[in-house]
């Protein structure tokens, strides 16, 4: 068992996971408007498609960065001070621009499953925030000293995924509520926000203090 991170580092990596998921972006806005205009069938082939981007952004991610760390450990720890600054935008961007939240009902009507799905995992697997995020945020919880840290790479997305995808099928169980309560309280949302900016800033301001001893 030796691709799991210590029991402290996996609090926080869930908790992290956690506040990812209910923060509103364009994964969860498709999800959200395939449910809408489709009905639950569309919005579970959108988010497993969505799921499934993820998944390959894992494995491209964890291949890269270990033979980062293989060719050296000074480049890897650089990699997470890089991480660390763009935690701290996200932060900031959480603040100025809000929440992504943007559902729209689609008058066309909705394609089949394997269609969906396709186009879920299109907009998630091309999405250059994706990318650069897997890349920056799996490092943040792995050591640049840790013999292990390939298996903790992979292992981290994979369970990045494993939590999302039970929360994605309650959220799709109720998404008109969800839309409707959100919408009716943008307070809501902007809380989201900062908590999010907050916790992901404390995130970057750790880990850069500790790259500088």
């Amino acid at each position: 068992m030796d691709f799991l991170p210590d029991s402290h580092t996996f609090v926080l990596y869930s908790l992290a996971c956690v506040l990812l998921f209910v923060t509103p972006g364009p994964d969860m806005s498709l999800w959200l408007a395939k449910t809408i205009s489709g009905g639950r069938r569309g919005g579970t082939a959108a988010m497993l498609g969505t799921q499934v981007g993820c998944v390959c952004h894992t494995v491209f991610a964890a291949i890269g960065l270990s033979a980062l760390l293989a060719a050296s450990a000074t480049a890897f720890a650089a990699m997470k001070i890089i991480g660390a600054l763009y935690l701290l935008w996200l932060a900031f961007s959480a603040i100025r621009s809000g929440s992504a939240l943007n559902v729209k009902a689609e008058a066309k009507p909705p394609g089949s499953f394997r269609s969906t799905f396709l186009l879920g995992l299109g907009v998630n697997i091309t999405n250059p925030k994706v990318v650069l995020f897997f890349l920056t945020f799996l490092p943040q919880f792995v050591q640049a000293n840790d013999p292990h840290a390939a298996q903790k790479l992979f292992f981290l997305g994979l369970y990045f995924v494993a939590i999302n995808l039970p929360l994605a099928f309650v959220l799709i169980l109720g998404a008109e509520k969800v839309v409707a309560w959100l919408k009716a309280r943008p307070r809501v949302l902007r809380g989201i926000d900062f908590t999010f900016a907050g916790v992901f800033g404390l995130f970057a301001f750790k880990i850069l203090t500790t790259q500088a001893r």
